[in-house]
C-alpha cells in the first residue's frame, strides 16, 4: 500500500492528535491508509457495506453511525460538497469542536472547503500538500457552520427524500427514468432491485404491479437504504444493507431490475457494472429475467451473453441502452 498523504502529515509533525481519547474516522474506503492510527482508539464510520465488512474483517471498530466520546476527528472528504460539509460540521460537534482533521484530493474539493472554513473563523493549521491533495487541523464552534447541517434532505419529484452524499440526491437519474418507462409487462412474484439507492425504481415499480408479492431492495449506501425505508412505505418492501455484488438470497427471483453503477470514486471501474450482472443471473429462478439501463458506451452486451441464453435491447435514448435478458446461466460464484 502506498504511504497516504495523511500518514506523511502525521508523522511528519504537519498535524497532530490528541494523546489519549477516541477517533471518530469518517467515510474511510477499505484502500486508506490507516497506519499511522492508534487502531485501538478508532471508530471507523462506514455506511458503504464493502468497505464496513472490510475494515471490520481487518479488525477495526466501524460503525455506520458514531457512537460514544471522542476527542479527535478524521474527515476524509466524500465527492459531494454537501455531503462533505455536513461530515465536517458533525465531526466539531463531535469532539466539541475539535481538533478535525480533514484529507481530501483537489478534486473532492479539498481547497473551496479550507478556503470556506477559513471565511468562517475557523483555526485551520497550514495545510500539507501532495498527491494533489491536502491534508489540514480544524477547531471551531460548530454553532458557527450550522448552515452545513443536513436539513431533513431534498425532496424529489414531489415525493421522495434523499440525502447530501447519495447517488443522484438532486433528481431522478435518467437511467432510472428510463428502467422504469421500461416496465410496460406486468411484473409479478418476487422481484429484486440491485442497487436500489434512495428507492425510485422499487417505489416506482410497486405502484405499478399489483402482482409484485415481494420487492427485495439491496443497497450497499446505508444512508441510501434509509431514505429508501421512509420513501418506500408499501408492506411488499424488504430492504437488505448489502454488497449487491455478493448478495445471496433462500430462493430465487423472478424479476431483477438494476441500474448498475460503474464507479465508486471518480474513477470508472466498469468491472462494477459487471459484478452486477453476474450477481443478477446468480438470483434469478431458472425461468427468471433482467432488466438492465446501462450508459450506452459500456460493452455489457458480451457479458450478457455468457450470462444468460438471451439478451435483448429493448429501448433507450442516445446516452443509455436497456437491456432485457432471460434464461440465465447457473454458475458457482
Amino acid at each position: 500500500m502506498t504511504v497516504s498523504r495523511l500518514t506523511l502529515a502525521l508523522q511528519g509533525g504537519a498535524v497532530s492528535l490528541p494523546p489519549e481519547g477516541r477517533i471518530a474516522v469518517f467515510d474511510a474506503p477499505a484502500t486508506a491508509d490507516l497506519s499511522a492510527l492508534p487502531q485501538d482508539r478508532v471508530q471507523i464510520v462506514q455506511g458503504f457495506a464493502p468497505d464496513h465488512a472490510a475494515w471490520a474483517a481487518r479488525g477495526w471498530e466501524v460503525a455506520v453511525a458514531p457512537s460514544g466520546a471522542f476527542s479527535a476527528a478524521l474527515v476524509l472528504l466524500p465527492r459531494a460538497k454537501a455531503a462533505a460539509q455536513a461530515r465536517l460540521v458533525e465531526a466539531l460537534g463531535l469532539t466539541g469542536g475539535g481538533p478535525v482533521l480533514v484529507d481530501g484530493a483537489k478534486t473532492d474539493g479539498v481547497d473551496s472547503l479550507l478556503k470556506a472554513l477559513r471565511q468562517g473563523g475557523a483555526e485551520v493549521s497550514a495545510p500539507f500538500a501532495k498527491a494533489h491533495g491536502k491534508t489540514f487541523a480544524v477547531r471551531a464552534d460548530p454553532a458557527d457552520f450550522d448552515a452545513w447541517r443536513p436539513g431533513a434532505g431534498e425532496l424529489v419529484a414531489g415525493r421522495y427524500r434523499t440525502l447530501p452524499g447519495v447517488f443522484s440526491a438532486d433528481g431522478v437519474d435518467r437511467g432510472s427514468a428510463l428502467l422504469v418507462g421500461a416496465l410496460q409487462t406486468s411484473l409479478k412474484g418476487r422481484v429484486a432491485d440491485l442497487g436500489a439507492g434512495w428507492g425510485y425504481v422499487a417505489a416506482e415499480a410497486l405502484a405499478a404491479h399489483p402482482g409484485i408479492a415481494e420487492m427485495h431492495l439491496i443497497e450497499a449506501d446505508h444512508a441510501a437504504l434509509s431514505c429508501a425505508r421512509e420513501n418506500v412505505s408499501d408492506p411488499r418492501a424488504r430492504f437488505h444493507w448489502a454488497d449487491a455484488t455478493a448478495f445471496t438470497a433462500e430462493k430465487g427471483f423472478d424479476t431483477v431490475l438494476t441500474n448498475p453503477p460503474f464507479h465508486v470514486s471518480r474513477a470508472a471501474d466498469p468491472g462494477l457494472g459487471r459484478a452486477f450482472l453476474a450477481a443478477a443471473a446468480q438470483l434469478l429462478a431458472p425461468h427468471g429475467q433482467a432488466l438492465i439501463v446501462a450508459n450506452r458506451h459500456l460493452p455489457y452486451e458480451r457479458d450478457l451473453a455468457a450470462l444468460f441464453g438471451e439478451t435483448h435491447e429493448i429501448g433507450g435514448d442516445a446516452g443509455f441502452k436497456l437491456l432485457l435478458a432471460r434464461r440465465p446461466s447457473r454458475r458457482p460464484r
